[in-house]
């Protein structure tokens, strides 16, 4: 099944949602995504948002919430530590701030991670 571009709304949104918190944008598979120190954090996939929480936190959100899911951007492939959050859940202000933050706090705890050097090509 082909992928759904991530709207300009979800992605004006995420930006919005992010301009007080130090982080590094970058896109992957056109999606935007976001970095703090090299860990990726959080991003936009189709007409979701999915965040990186600790086990405990995912635990907690699982059970509090049928709406959440993990996140599989191809079907068999679970990122572990993802969650997934549809549209009703990071509408909903008060939610979304308090699993954005939990989500910060985690990702920003962990050591950060050396950026990944491109191989050069060889010439022919």
């Amino acid at each position: 099944m082909p992928w759904k571009k991530v709207s300009i709304e979800l992605s004006e949104f995420l930006e919005k949602a992010l301009i007080r918190f130090d982080v590094q944008k970058k896109r992957m598979f056109g999606c935007p995504v976001y970095f703090i120190n090299n860990n990726m954090f959080m991003g936009a996939f189709q007409d979701t948002i999915f965040i990186r929480l600790s086990e405990k936190d995912r635990e907690e959100l699982f059970s509090s919430n049928d709406e959440v899911a993990p996140f599989e951007p191809i079907e068999g492939r679970i990122m572990r530590e993802y969650v997934v959050l549809p549209e009703s859940l990071f509408e909903d202000r008060e939610f979304f701030e308090k699993w954005l933050n939990r989500s910060f706090n985690y990702v920003s705890s962990l050591p950060p991670k050396k950026p990944k050097t491109r191989k050069k090509k060889k010439k022919s």
